[in-house]
Protein backbone atom coordinates (compact mmCIF):
# COMPACT_ATOMS: atom_id res chain seq x y z
CA UNK A 1 0.00 0.00 0.00
CA UNK A 2 1.24 3.49 -0.87
CA UNK A 3 1.99 5.36 2.40
CA UNK A 4 -0.04 8.35 1.21
CA UNK A 5 -3.09 6.09 0.99
CA UNK A 6 -2.79 4.67 4.48
CA UNK A 7 -5.50 5.66 6.94
CA UNK A 8 -4.63 8.28 9.50
CA UNK A 9 -3.96 7.13 13.04
CA UNK A 10 -7.46 8.14 14.11
CA UNK A 11 -8.96 6.15 11.22
CA UNK A 12 -6.84 3.11 12.08
CA UNK A 13 -8.04 3.39 15.68
CA UNK A 14 -11.65 3.60 14.54
CA UNK A 15 -11.97 7.37 15.06
CA UNK A 16 -13.15 9.92 12.56
CA UNK A 17 -10.90 10.61 9.59
CA UNK A 18 -8.54 13.54 9.93
CA UNK A 19 -7.93 16.01 7.16
CA UNK A 20 -4.52 17.01 5.93
CA UNK A 21 -3.36 20.58 6.58
CA UNK A 22 -3.71 21.18 2.82
CA UNK A 23 -7.36 20.04 2.82
CA UNK A 24 -8.13 22.24 5.82
CA UNK A 25 -6.49 25.24 4.12
CA UNK A 26 -8.44 24.57 0.91
CA UNK A 27 -11.71 24.37 2.82
CA UNK A 28 -10.90 27.65 4.55
CA UNK A 29 -10.31 29.29 1.17
CA UNK A 30 -13.67 28.02 -0.07
CA UNK A 31 -15.51 29.39 2.98
CA UNK A 32 -13.76 32.74 2.53
CA UNK A 33 -14.66 32.76 -1.17
CA UNK A 34 -18.31 32.14 -0.27
CA UNK A 35 -18.25 35.05 2.19
CA UNK A 36 -16.78 37.29 -0.53
CA UNK A 37 -19.19 36.06 -3.22
CA UNK A 38 -16.47 34.90 -5.59
CA UNK A 39 -18.71 33.30 -8.21
CA UNK A 40 -15.81 32.53 -10.59
CA UNK A 41 -14.14 30.34 -7.96
CA UNK A 42 -17.29 28.24 -7.61
CA UNK A 43 -17.94 28.11 -11.36
CA UNK A 44 -14.72 26.09 -11.50
CA UNK A 45 -14.81 24.25 -8.17
CA UNK A 46 -18.38 22.92 -8.21
CA UNK A 47 -18.15 21.15 -11.60
CA UNK A 48 -14.76 19.78 -10.49
CA UNK A 49 -16.38 18.03 -7.52
CA UNK A 50 -16.55 20.53 -4.65
CA UNK A 51 -19.53 19.45 -2.52
CA UNK A 52 -22.25 22.12 -2.80
CA UNK A 53 -23.29 21.35 0.80
CA UNK A 54 -19.79 21.58 2.26
CA UNK A 55 -20.14 22.57 5.91
CA UNK A 56 -17.75 24.26 8.33
CA UNK A 57 -17.20 23.52 12.03
CA UNK A 58 -20.30 25.60 12.95
CA UNK A 59 -22.56 23.79 10.50
CA UNK A 60 -22.60 26.75 8.11
CA UNK A 61 -22.78 25.66 4.49
CA UNK A 62 -21.28 27.56 1.59
CA UNK A 63 -24.85 28.62 0.81
CA UNK A 64 -25.39 29.96 4.33
CA UNK A 65 -22.21 32.02 4.11
CA UNK A 66 -23.04 33.39 0.66
CA UNK A 67 -26.62 34.21 1.71
CA UNK A 68 -25.65 35.89 4.95
CA UNK A 69 -23.10 38.06 3.16
CA UNK A 70 -25.54 39.12 0.44
CA UNK A 71 -24.31 37.27 -2.65
CA UNK A 72 -27.45 36.39 -4.61
CA UNK A 73 -25.64 35.21 -7.75
CA UNK A 74 -23.53 32.78 -5.74
CA UNK A 75 -26.64 31.58 -3.90
CA UNK A 76 -28.26 30.78 -7.26
CA UNK A 77 -25.14 28.98 -8.51
CA UNK A 78 -24.83 26.87 -5.36
CA UNK A 79 -28.49 25.86 -5.53
CA UNK A 80 -28.08 24.95 -9.22
CA UNK A 81 -25.29 22.61 -8.13
CA UNK A 82 -27.36 20.91 -5.44
CA UNK A 83 -26.92 23.07 -2.34
CA UNK A 84 -29.84 22.51 0.04
CA UNK A 85 -31.57 25.86 0.71
CA UNK A 86 -33.12 24.37 3.86
CA UNK A 87 -29.97 23.05 5.50
CA UNK A 88 -29.66 24.65 8.91
CA UNK A 89 -26.46 25.29 10.83
CA UNK A 90 -25.63 23.90 14.27
CA UNK A 91 -27.76 26.62 15.88
CA UNK A 92 -30.81 25.66 13.79
CA UNK A 93 -30.61 28.79 11.61
CA UNK A 94 -31.56 28.63 7.94
CA UNK A 95 -29.98 30.60 5.10
CA UNK A 96 -33.36 32.27 4.52
CA UNK A 97 -33.65 33.47 8.13
CA UNK A 98 -30.09 34.83 7.90
CA UNK A 99 -30.94 36.72 4.71
CA UNK A 100 -34.05 38.19 6.37
CA UNK A 101 -31.96 39.25 9.37
CA UNK A 102 -29.46 40.97 7.06
CA UNK A 103 -32.26 42.44 4.86
CA UNK A 104 -30.75 40.91 1.72
CA UNK A 105 -33.76 41.16 -0.60
CA UNK A 106 -32.10 39.67 -3.72
CA UNK A 107 -30.80 36.74 -1.67
CA UNK A 108 -34.25 36.17 -0.17
CA UNK A 109 -35.74 36.03 -3.66
CA UNK A 110 -33.00 33.63 -4.86
CA UNK A 111 -33.54 31.33 -1.87
CA UNK A 112 -37.32 31.31 -2.29
CA UNK A 113 -36.95 30.52 -6.00
CA UNK A 114 -34.51 27.76 -5.04
CA UNK A 115 -36.99 26.05 -2.72
CA UNK A 116 -36.25 27.57 0.70
CA UNK A 117 -38.95 26.90 3.30
CA UNK A 118 -39.87 30.06 5.25
CA UNK A 119 -41.34 27.92 8.04
CA UNK A 120 -38.16 25.98 8.76
CA UNK A 121 -35.36 26.60 11.25
CA UNK A 122 -35.07 28.26 14.66
CA UNK A 123 -36.26 30.94 14.41
CA UNK A 124 -38.04 30.45 11.11
CA UNK A 125 -37.66 33.04 8.39
CA UNK A 126 -41.37 33.80 8.81
CA UNK A 127 -40.75 34.55 12.50
CA UNK A 128 -37.81 36.77 11.53
CA UNK A 129 -40.04 38.72 9.15
CA UNK A 130 -42.33 39.44 12.10
CA UNK A 131 -39.45 40.22 14.49
CA UNK A 132 -37.90 42.71 12.08
CA UNK A 133 -41.17 44.31 10.97
CA UNK A 134 -40.84 43.17 7.36
CA UNK A 135 -44.26 41.55 7.05
CA UNK A 136 -45.51 44.09 4.51
CA UNK A 137 -42.59 43.14 2.24
CA UNK A 138 -42.36 39.36 2.64
CA UNK A 139 -45.39 37.77 4.33
CA UNK A 140 -47.46 37.19 1.17
CA UNK A 141 -44.43 35.97 -0.77
CA UNK A 142 -43.43 33.61 2.05
CA UNK A 143 -46.95 32.21 2.28
CA UNK A 144 -46.86 31.42 -1.45
CA UNK A 145 -43.27 30.11 -1.48
CA UNK A 146 -42.85 26.92 -3.54
CA UNK A 147 -40.64 25.38 -0.83
CA UNK A 148 -43.03 26.09 2.04
CA UNK A 149 -43.46 23.04 4.22
CA UNK A 150 -40.63 21.14 2.52
CA UNK A 151 -37.88 21.78 5.04
CA UNK A 152 -37.18 18.74 7.19
CA UNK A 153 -34.44 17.52 9.44
CA UNK A 154 -31.60 15.74 7.63
CA UNK A 155 -31.81 11.97 7.57
CA UNK A 156 -29.57 10.24 10.09
CA UNK A 157 -27.07 7.84 8.58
Amino acid sequence: MDPSQQPSSSQAAGGPPTLSPEAIAFAGRMYDSARRGEVAVFEQALPAGLPANMTNEKGDTLLMLAAYHGHAELVKLLIQHGADPNRVNDRGQSPLAGAVFKKEDEVIDALLEGGADPDYGKPTAMECVTMFNQEDIWKAKFEAAPGRGKGKPPALD
